[in-house]
């Protein structure tokens, strides 16, 4: 990607970014807290779950596991699998930040989700690292308030609110991704393309499930660094031949 050098990412844009994360955040964890609570996670456990954690789809499905008894062992390599794209997000988006502290780099990684990775890599500016303190902050912040407040009072809310907030967290990728699907045919390609992958990978079983979506990524990262490297490639060669 490249990107426009007219405007230098704050801390304040940041912050205006993460605006729609928060928006998806909040009924997201809010129904991981009521989640948490009704199989009697404490709210201490809960709060401590998002805080040192933070990773919507791991926290969802370590609750599942303990609901069946999965023991400890169980839960953290489950996770931990789940968890490897984030290693190429935090890769990613440090070869592109401006940095000024490198020792701040690990905390920038902490904050990175799925959701902060789509707004920080699909903007024209280079990101800054005050951009993805603010951007990541916010986030963190609604994602913690969310499901302690989830855990406080989900159950007050009404049996079709609560059933809704399930899908927040889909809802959201799909409002991120489908823009940026829109602006480029690469982009729809390898969105569809690692759909595609992880369910013929689930049908046919070849791999444990928690390898299946490790392998989309994988396949389709790469193929992503193939395919827009040549896009931006094209383009460059084309300004070339106009100038």
């Amino acid at each position: 990607m490249e990107y426009v050098s007219k405007k230098r990412l704050g801390f304040k844009d940041g912050a205006v970014a993460a605006l729609p994360i928060v928006i998806g955040y909040i009924p997201a964890a809010m129904a991981f807290g009521l989640l948490a609570k009704s199989i009697q996670v404490s709210l201490t456990d809960t709060f401590l779950f998002s805080v040192m954690v933070f990773a919507g789809a791991s926290q969802y499905m370590a609750l599942n596991l303990i609901a069946v008894g999965a023991a400890a062992g169980e839960i953290i390599v489950a996770t931990f699998l789940l968890n490897l794209r984030h290693a190429l997000m935090s890769a990613s988006l440090a070869a592109r930040l401006e940095v000024q502290k490198k020792s701040l780099l690990p905390l920038i990684a902490f904050g990175v989700t799925d959701e902060a990775f789509s707004v920080a890599a699909t903007r024209e500016e280079r990101p800054t690292m005050p951009f993805m303190f603010a951007l990541e902050g916010v986030s963190y912040s609604a994602w913690v308030g969310g499901s302690v407040l989830g855990y406080l009072v989900g159950s007050a809310l009404p049996a079709s609110v609560r059933a809704s907030m399930g899908i927040a967290l889909y809802a959201m990728f799909v409002a991120i991704l489908v823009p940026e699907m829109k602006k480029s045919v690469y982009v729809a390609g390898l969105a569809l393309g690692s759909g595609l992958i992880n369910a013929v990978l689930s049908y046919f079983k070849w791999l444990p499930s928690g390898w299946n979506m490790v392998a989309a990524t994988v396949l389709v990262a790469a193929a992503g660094a193939f395919f827009i490297k040549d896009e931006k490639e094209v383009g460059e060669q084309e300004e070339e031949v106009a100038a």
